[in-house]
C-alpha cells in the first residue's frame, strides 16, 4: 500500500533529482551514488535507478540536498591558472574556489583546462548543463588561439575533416588564419563538440604549439567585454529565448525577477585584480574625506558664531 502511494506521488530518478538540484550533472550524480556519497532516508544509496519523491530525505556528503531553486545561468570570464573542477587531488586553485559566495553551489557547462581562459557558462541546474553539453544540441564553441609556429590557410583547411582523439573521430573543425606575426599565428577556431583538449590537439597535428587559448562564445552566449574574473547573470527572458526549446523554463510572467541579482556582475575573489592595492586606496581615501568634511563643518560653525557676536 505504501509503495502504491509512493508511485502515485510525483517521483523521479535520484540522479535526475540531484542534477535538477544543482548537485552535479546526471552522469556525475550517478558517480556520486556509486562512490557512496548519497544517502536516501538514512541509508547509503547504491543504485541510480531508485526513484524519489519530495517526501524523501536525501543527503550529499551528509548534508541535506536543497530543494530545487529557479533555474539560473551565468557568464563567467575564466582567467588562466584555474581548473574547472570542484575538488582537485593536487590542491590547485579551482574556478569554484574563486567564485563569489552569492552564487551558491553551481556547476560548469563544459570545461576549460588550466591554461585556457575566456567564457565559461555556470548554472545551478544539472539538467541544463547536460542539455547544453550534448553534441546533438549543435551549439558552436568559438575560440581565438595564439600558437607557436607558421601555418597557412591551406594547412588549416585540413582540419575540416576532423581529427582522431583517443581513437574517436571528431566533428568538423573550422580554423581561419587571422594573422601570422613572427613565429606566432593568431587563429580563429570553431567546433561543435569540444572533446578534451580538442583545439590544442588539432593544431598540434599541424606542428603548432598553442600558447594561449580564449573561448569567446558558447552557442548564442558571448564573452563580449566581460572583464576577466567577472560573473554576470543571464536575464531570465534571454535564457528562455535561447534555451527554452531544450529544457522547461517557467514563463517570465510567472517568475518575479530580482533587480538585485538579475544581470548583476560579481568580481571573483583573487585572480583578476589586486585586492591589496584596492583596499589600500579605499582605506586611505576614507579618513581624508572625513577630515575634509569635519574641517568644513568646523569652519562653518566658527563663521556662524562670529556672525552671532557681531549681531
Amino acid at each position: 500500500m505504501k509503495q502504491g502511494n509512493k508511485l502515485n506521488e510525483k517521483s523521479e530518478r535520484i540522479a535526475k533529482f540531484l542534477a535538477r538540484s544543482g548537485v552535479a550533472s546526471r552522469r556525475e550524480s550517478e558517480k556520486l551514488i556509486f562512490d557512496g556519497r548519497i544517502k536516501l532516508n538514512g541509508e547509503i544509496l547504491i543504485s541510480p535507478a531508485i526513484k524519489v519523491t519530495p517526501k524523501d530525505v536525501i543527503l550529499f556528503d551528509n548534508q541535506p540536498v536543497a530543494t530545487k531553486q529557479p533555474l539560473r545561468l551565468w557568464r563567467y570570464h575564466k582567467p588562466d591558472g584555474l581548473i574547472t573542477t570542484h575538488k582537485d587531488e593536487r590542491n590547485r586553485s579551482t574556478v569554484f574556489d574563486e567564485l563569489p559566495e552569492e552564487l551558491g553551489r553551481v556547476i560548469s557547462i563544459g570545461r576549460l583546462d588550466l591554461t585556457s581562459e575566456g567564457l565559461l557558462l555556470l548554472t545551478n541546474d544539472g539538467e541544463l548543463a547536460r542539455a547544453l553539453e550534448l553534441p546533438s544540441t549543435g551549439w558552436q564553441r568559438k575560440y581565438r588561439v595564439r600558437a607557436y609556429g607558421k601555418v597557412t590557410q591551406h594547412d588549416l583547411d585540413k582540419l575540416q575533416k576532423g581529427i582522431t582523439i583517443d581513437g574517436i573521430k571528431t566533428g568538423e573543425i573550422v580554423a581561419t588564419l587571422e594573422r601570422q606575426k613572427g613565429d606566432n599565428a593568431w587563429i580563429s577556431v570553431t567546433l561543435r563538440e569540444g572533446k578534451n583538449r580538442e583545439v590544442r590537439r588539432a593544431l598540434d597535428t599541424l606542428g603548432l604549439r598553442v600558447n594561449r587559448l580564449i573561448r569567446i562564445s558558447y552557442g548564442p552566449f558571448q564573452l563580449g567585454n566581460l572583464e576577466k574574473g567577472t560573473v554576470e547573470e543571464v536575464k531570465l527572458r534571454i535564457l528562455k529565448e535561447q534555451v527554452g526549446h531544450l529544457i522547461e523554463i517557467p514563463d517570465v510572467k510567472n517568475v518575479k525577477e530580482s533587480k538585485t541579482s538579475d544581470n548583476k556582475k560579481f568580481i571573483s575573489n583573487k585572480r583578476s585584480q589586486n585586492p591589496s592595492s584596492i583596499n589600500h586606496k579605499s582605506k586611505k581615501k576614507l579618513p581624508v574625506n572625513r577630515g575634509r568634511l569635519h574641517k568644513r563643518a568646523e569652519t562653518s560653525h566658527n563663521k556662524a558664531n562670529k556672525n552671532r557676536k557681531k549681531n
